[in-house]
């Protein structure tokens, strides 16, 4: 049985206010926009902590791993357990962004064994149209946190794999179509996409109201890009962000999915990985 993917707000509301609450933890982060920190502050759900996406569920950037490798193992069962997490107790995570950066915790987390975590449906714009009040400053840390985690719990690949996935699979691109037509390319080395791709922007997975589309749209729109039952299913999209909420819609789906971590960032690193340009694949 596949686990939850998400949690509604109401549903937040009432676990908030149970004896044992969710670790709630908000990943404020958009692409340059380093003031994530300071969001938080001004205003957060109640009892929320902050997690830096670019110091604590990303080892530093290099060309190989890219702009937002994945971190150690034993760091980021440091920054668990300062959140709070411990064994056996739900974690909800969110963002300002549709939770296209609070997937990445969602992922990550998943990744590392946790399996009751979700993302708050329709993020924190969800909260404030429910008229829920929002908390400012930053709370005292809460107690610590004794998880264990894991690695391997969810699928990944390299740049080999990837290209692999482009050739006998399904690769997924989840960036912005202008960026996978190679029309701009705002902070990687090269314009274009991994030959063979699909895109599949990240965007087009959410309702006017920034949560998911039903399941069943969802499987209808990645139907379209070629997924079925039997397809190996790849993502990748800038740095490996965003590509963690393409993994959440296709969970959504009904469909398994391997992350590229490196992604793009990676890939247009290493000079002797061909581009692709345009709207087709290849």
């Amino acid at each position: 049985m596949t686990a939850r993917v998400t949690t509604t707000v109401a549903e937040l509301e009432a676990l908030l206010r149970a004896e044992r609450p969710p670790v709630v933890l908000d990943v404020r982060w958009a692409l340059g926009d380093p003031h994530g920190r300071d969001h938080y502050t001004a205003g957060h759900i109640p009892g929320a902590v902050y997690v830096d996406l670019d110091t604590e569920l990303a080892a530093p950037p290099s060309p190989e791993g890219g702009r937002h490798p994945l971190p150690d193992l034993s760091d980021l069962r440091t920054s668990a357990r300062r959140w709070g997490i411990g064994s056996g107790r739900p974690v909800v995570v969110y963002d300002d962004l549709g939770n296209t950066a609070a997937a990445r915790a969602w992922w990550l987390l998943r990744y590392s064994g946790v399996t009751d975590v979700t993302l708050l449906d329709g993020a924190l714009g969800a909260w404030r149209a429910a008229g829920l009040p929002l908390e400012s400053g930053v709370p005292a840390d809460p107690p610590p946190g004794d998880v264990v985690l894991h690695t391997g719990a969810l699928p990944v690949t390299d740049a080999d794999g990837a290209a692999e996935l482009a050739a006998e699979g399904l690769l997924l691109d989840a960036r912005a179509a202008e960026r996978y037509r190679g029309e701009v390319e705002p902070v990687d080395p090269r314009a274009g996409h991994i030959p063979g791709a699909v895109s599949a922007p990240t965007g087009e997975n959410l309702a006017a109201d920034g949560t998911f589309l039903p399941p069943e749209e969802l499987r209808e729109r990645f139907e379209s890009r070629g997924a079925d039952d039997t397809a190996r299913i790849g993502v990748y999209c800038g740095s490996g962000v965003t590509a963690a909420h393409q993994i959440a819609a296709l969970t959504l789906a009904g469909f398994e999915a391997t992350l590229f971590p490196g992604s793009w960032s990676a890939w247009s690193a290493d000079p002797a990985r061909p581009a692709a340009t345009g709207p087709l694949p290849s």
